[in-house]
């Protein structure tokens, strides 16, 4: 199995980003925890986790309001 992030723009389109294969769910997770920052100040408004060709989750990648 393989987990793979896309992301889109907030209009829908995909953004490109560093191409990133993991092994696990968690690992993934990590690394997003770590990256979503850098990926939205590059346009990214969404990403959305895949195992293999599955979706699992798609998520917002706008922090929340204090």
């Amino acid at each position: 199995m393989t987990w793979t992030w896309r992301f889109e723009d907030a209009d829908g389109k995909t953004v490109e980003a560093q191409e990133t294969d993991f092994t696990s769910q968690g690992d993934a997770e990590s690394w997003l925890g770590e990256e979503w920052r850098a990926l939205s100040e590059g346009g990214a408004s969404t990403a959305i986790l895949s195992e293999d060709d599955t979706v699992e989750y798609r998520m917002s990648l706008a922090p929340e309001d204090s």
